[in-house]
């Protein structure tokens, strides 16, 4: 896995395995090596890796790909957690670890918006409701 997300993610970027070498302190062979998948780099230089790419140190060591559609490796703090299949009744099934990652419970009320160009989006009502308050009362601040 990490061998193989290591280079993906070197082509993405169009980088060389020279460029990654400079970039975390290494001699070009050690690069290779680890494409190759014959060593793995210490945790000080997988979080290097990470940073470089913008991904999470987890995705770059365990993504796997034939997990996630095709697709590649999300940038840090994006998901995809699959697909859902929506119900007779409208209803879907929220995928278990998006439920841990934004710590939804059973009995936890979310809010649902829409825009029809860009699709839905589901969020926890108490987020949603802090965000209009601070729109509503002027705090929220632009960045």
């Amino acid at each position: 896995m990490f061998h193989d997300n290591l280079l993906t993610l070197r082509k993405m970027k169009n980088m060389t395995q020279e460029d990654i070498a400079e970039k975390v302190g290494v001699s070009r062979q050690s690069v290779a090596k680890w494409e190759a998948g014959e060593t793995v780099p210490d945790l000080d230089k997988c979080k290097i890796l990470a940073e470089l790419f913008e991904v999470s140190l987890d995705d770059l060591a365990n993504y796997e790909l034939d997990d996630s559609m095709g697709l590649a490796i999300p940038p840090k703090g994006r998901h995809l957690f699959g697909m859902v299949t929506v119900g007779d009744k409208g209803q879907i099934v929220i995928p278990a670890k998006a439920r841990k990652i934004f710590e939804i419970s059973p009995g936890d009320q979310l809010v649902v918006l829409g825009d029809e160009r860009q699709g839905l989006a589901i969020m926890k009502s108490e987020y949603f409701l802090a965000f209009a308050d601070a729109v509503r009362s002027g705090t929220l601040v632009q960045q």
